[in-house]
């Protein structure tokens, strides 16, 4: 694609907001032309600005740009990638879709809204179908579609996988999540080391309601979410990167570990996103190790968008338990929400 397409990242000095700008360097598809961040930095040169947290050199590119205020005068393009903080992102994205951007969205603030799409294109790219939709109730020019909270990413391709194949009736997911889930500085280190904090505000509620809904369909002019019941507990444990989630499986149909194997290593995203440039391949890597997947391990297979899983095995009170992974800031964050994007150019809904 020659013309690339100009691009905002909003609050982009944060630790999303900086894997984004890794991720788009030389993006085929994408250009930035604008950063924004909050209103003491306004001005600054993004290299002076940015405490840069990332694996890896600033991008030569980002360190002359100058921030900008988050408003869709300043940055007014055809698709804005936000970082932002729910409390900021309930008034700022609105904004932006109003002046006809599409808002590719970390933020949990619209997630659950009946006509906004949490769209995985290797899972539910037909919600895409949501965005005219949502634009006409709506009466804007522009949209958001969001990603779904970072541990819900990897739990819900494996549990697309079982519900094509098998069908789902109750899910029971432990997670185990990174510290950069929880943006930087982040815990104190006092809270952490030597520690497992087995409380994530407001994040169980999204983990058990997420997933039903990204495995749900469009009807009407709304997204109805699918019907089985999650059960989870999310804890956040000392690992820097890459969500770990333990779950146990009723299925419709009893499946052995053989087979649940085989359909997770068959698994293949819609053909409208496979061949995008983010698409994993395969889309769910199966560790053969008795003691994988491990974060430190196995984070960044696929470039860190793949969902790896490991010890399949029978469950005496379900059917099925294994242990998914993966990364938290790329395949959940950032990374996702570029995958999103590929995707609504490829359906025509950014337009080159």
């Amino acid at each position: 694609m020659s013309n690339r397409i100009p691009v905002a990242v909003l609050a982009a000095t944060g630790s999303v907001g900086q894997r984004f700008i890794q991720l788009l360097d030389c993006h085929p598809y994408f250009k930035v032309v604008a950063l924004t961040a909050s209103d003491h930095t306004v001005g600054q040169k993004y290299g002076e600005a940015c405490h840069w947290i990332l694996t890896g050199d600033m991008p030569e590119w980002a360190k002359e740009m100058s921030i900008l205020p988050t408003t869709p005068e300043s940055a007014s393009v055809p698709l804005a990638f936000s970082a932002l903080p729910a409390d900021a992102a309930v008034e700022i994205e609105p904004a932006f879709a109003r002046a006809g951007s599409i808002v590719c969205s970390n933020a949990s603030a619209y997630r659950m809204a009946p006509d906004v799409s949490i769209l995985l294109p290797e899972v539910n790219a037909d919600q895409a179908s949501i965005l005219p939709i949502q634009q006409k109730l709506r009466s804007w020019s522009g949209g958001i579609i969001t990603n779904s909270n970072c541990t819900s990413t990897g739990f819900t391709v494996a549990l697309k996988a079982l519900q094509d194949a098998f069908g789902l009736r109750k899910v029971f997911a432990v997670s185990m999540q990174a510290l950069s889930g929880a943006g930087y500085p982040g815990i104190p280190s006092i809270d952490i080391i030597d520690n497992v904090i087995p409380l994530i505000k407001g994040e169980e509620e999204k983990v058990e309601s997420e997933p039903r809904k990204m495995l749900g369909k469009v009807i009407g002019d709304q997204i109805v979410p699918a019907d089985f019941i999650v059960s989870a507990h999310t804890n956040r444990v000392a690992v820097v990167d890459g969500h770990m989630v333990c779950v146990s499986v009723e299925l419709n149909q009893t499946a052995s570990p053989e087979q649940v194997i085989r359909v997770f290593r068959n698994y293949q995203a819609p053909e409208v996103s496979r061949d995008l440039p983010s698409a994993p391949n395969p889309v769910i890597i199966v560790r053969d190790g008795a003691d994988r997947p491990q974060p430190r391990l196995d984070r960044m297979a696929g470039k860190g968008m793949a969902t790896v899983v490991g010890r399949v095995r029978p469950d005496p009170i379900f059917d099925i338990k294994f242990v998914v992974l993966s990364h938290n800031t790329i395949r959940g964050a950032a990374g996702g929400s570029i995958y999103n994007a590929e995707l609504l150019v490829k359906l025509g809904y950014i337009k080159k």
